[in-house]
């Protein structure tokens, strides 16, 4: 037996003599690799905090002792460490969820696929603890990937180290989120890797951590070198110690002992404290470690033997969405754009090549980006924004009154809308069509295929008075649709004989709306189906049209509360049209984890599906009229 194999928990982790834990993690980082070339997911953070997770787990006692990861994704090796063996099914439907899962177990605090959060978890965990006068439980959060970018961090750590609640801040430091970590803070932390005059334990660190330049004059140098001397310049405790917390460390974080001796000095302190470890993402696998770009930081599948992952012959929405933003640069040079520490997954990095000048990655702080694109906009620019779908929830108050309510000239795009899959519920963009409707001026795209994205882009890019958005989905790009014909400014993309039924298919659900016709069709009923381009403002011919239809059917692939179908409806009914109307989209739930396809069916959003419930409704309709 293996000594992965001997390890169902956290107590037979404990039981382990040092000596053999070299050759544990070697067992893990194997199993990993292994399993994630088959499935894909988060390898590159989950090789590097192999060491510090196993001295997590002989230090504290799970799940007594709350140990919250942030961002989820690095929570891998405690999966293993904590009983769950079979990984075959990894990120796929019935398997384990790529982040901690309450439903696997006890030791899954928090899901926390969106970063930032953990410390204010924490912050609270401690408080729960200390009223129950539970004071030998410790909440313990493992802060990476650039999460410490993010100012909810902050604003707990303004909380935490307020108190003596015993909080320990582990911060795993591998100098990236997805791309290199930038902003004062990763300056300053980039730093502590480098600087000569701090204590001779950093030689380990400086022979296995690669140097990390300094951007710039150090955010810590201008608010304290003058006042406290070059002496604390040079001391990395100062920052994090002048706020109250106690700080350990520089560590190396792949010392698995040295990491130990923090861990328990930090246990018991009995107050807030700050344990810096210091690690190499993609640790322990060569190919990992030599991709520059994100050292495999989520993977497809791959090679196991080489990290070569097959190419995909279509390109992606994000590709589409890459290239005409370098064409639209050239043309505009007001066109400016701004990531949230994803500069390669959204597509921007080819933008960042050609207009360096002309690209911000303000960390993980979706926020601030929102604001500081109202900003670039008052100064006579027009921000494009380029962040997930899932991720517009945290910004929705800055998109409301820092933008809308000044009317300034902001595009948003918004990267895997809709149904994402395997990255679980918190990953699908099912919200934003539905927050985005509730902003006074907003303009809302939503193209079907790649043309009609390079279309909608640009034009959205022509709103100087009000926010723009455009979503497209994951995965490859659709095959183009023509429109067939026209109604006000909405493409027709089918057209029957008879005014049965008016499809209004949004976005990526057209070629569906087309299939759903075709079915309708077998059954006798004609049915029209239209693209409406813009969800926000809904032209008024829609509704003119709708007047001379049995029944009206909205598919769209967000959450049906408060979404285009709602938005249609209240139009027909503010016009006075009291057509009948059905709105297909994803039920208002939390989705588990599965392929796209697999979702679609689930939740009924396939054609087969659409075309029965459609056929029964016109049936029931017909019958009512009889």
């Amino acid at each position: 037996m293996s000594l992965l194999e001997s390890i169902n928990g956290p107590d037979d982790l404990k039981r382990l003599d040092a000596a053999s834990l070299p050759a544990l993690h070697s067992e893990i980082r194997e199993f990993l690799v292994d399993a994630v070339s088959k499935t894909g997911g988060h390898l590159g953070p989950n090789l590097g905090v192999v060491e510090l997770t196993v001295a997590l787990h002989r230090v504290f006692d799970s799940p007594r002792d709350r140990i919250l990861f942030d961002t989820g994704h690095q929570a891998y090796v405690h999966k293993l460490l904590t009983g769950r063996k079979d990984w075959g099914g990894l990120r796929q439907k019935g398997g384990l969820s790529g982040y901690p899962c309450q439903g696997e177990s006890e030791h899954d605090i928090i899901e926390n696929s969106h970063a930032s959060t953990a410390l204010s978890y924490a912050d609270g965990l401690a408080k729960a603890f200390e009223l129950r006068g539970e004071t030998d439980r410790r909440a313990v959060a493992v802060v990476g990937d650039g999460a410490l970018t993010g100012g909810m961090c902050w604003e707990a750590l303004n909380n935490i180290a307020g108190a003596d609640r015993p909080v320990i801040i582990v911060v795993n430091d591998n100098g990236r989120s997805y791309s290199p970590t930038i902003g004062g803070l990763a300056s300053h932390l980039a730093d502590l890797r480098v600087t000569q005059g701090y204590e001779k334990a950093l030689d380990l660190v400086k022979k296995t951590v690669p140097k990390v330049p300094v951007a710039g004059e150090l955010a810590y140098e201008a608010l304290h070198g003058i006042k406290k001397g070059l002496k604390d310049i040079l001391q990395p405790q100062a920052m994090f110690e002048d706020l109250g917390l106690k700080y350990i460390g520089p560590i190396d974080g792949h010392d698995e002992q040295a990491v130990e001796r923090a861990l328990r000095k930090a246990r018991d302190f009995g107050g807030p404290v700050i344990v810096h470890a210091i690690t190499r993402k993609g640790e322990g696998y060569g190919p990992a470690l030599e991709n520059v770009e994100d050292h495999m930081h989520g993977a497809g599948s791959f090679d196991p033997r080489t990290g070569k992952s097959a190419p995909s012959s279509t390109p992606g929405w994000t590709k589409v969405f890459s290239q005409e933003m370098v064409e639209i640069g050239a043309e505009r040079p007001d066109v400016v754009a701004i990531t949230a520490a994803m500069l390669h997954p959204v597509g921007l990095a080819a933008f960042a090549d050609a207009y360096p000048d002309r690209i911000y990655d303000v960390g993980i702080a979706e926020q601030h980006a929102a604001t500081s694109a109202a900003g670039l906009a008052l100064g006579g620019l027009h921000p494009v924004v380029a962040i997930y779908a899932t991720f517009l929830n945290r910004a929705f108050d800055q998109v409301l009154m820092d933008i809308a309510l000044h009317k300034q000239g902001v595009t948003f795009v918004l990267d895997r809308a809709g149904v994402t899959g395997n990255d679980g519920a918190s990953h699908n963009g099912m919200w934003d069509l539905s927050i985005l409707q509730l902003v006074p001026g907003m303009h809302i795209g939503v193209p079907r295929d790649g043309a009609r994205l390079r279309r909608l882009l640009r034009e959205c890019l022509e709103i100087t008075d009000a926010p723009s958005a455009i979503r497209f989905p994951k995965g490859p790009v659709f095959e183009d649709l023509p429109a067939i014909g026209s109604l006000g400014s909405m493409d027709v993309l089918a057209e029957g004989a008879r005014r049965d039924v008016l499809i209004v298919s949004v976005g990526a659900m057209a070629a569906c709306g087309v299939d759903v016709a075709q079915r309708l069709a077998a059954s006798d009923i004609d049915a029209t189906v239209v693209d409406p381009l813009f969800v926000k403002p809904l032209d008024p011919a829609l509704a003119s049209a709708a007047a001379d239809y049995k029944l009206v059917v909205v598919i769209e692939d967000n959450g049906r509360t408060g979404a285009v179908g709602d938005a249609v409806a209240r139009l027909l009914r503010d016009s006075g049209v009291d057509t009948p109307i059905r709105t297909y989209g994803i039920p208002q739930e939390f989705l588990d984890h599965a392929g796209r396809g697999e979702i679609m069916s689930e939740i009924g959003l396939t054609a087969p599906d659409l075309a029965k419930e459609i056929t029964d409704s016109f049936a029931k309709l017909t019958e009512k009229r009889a």
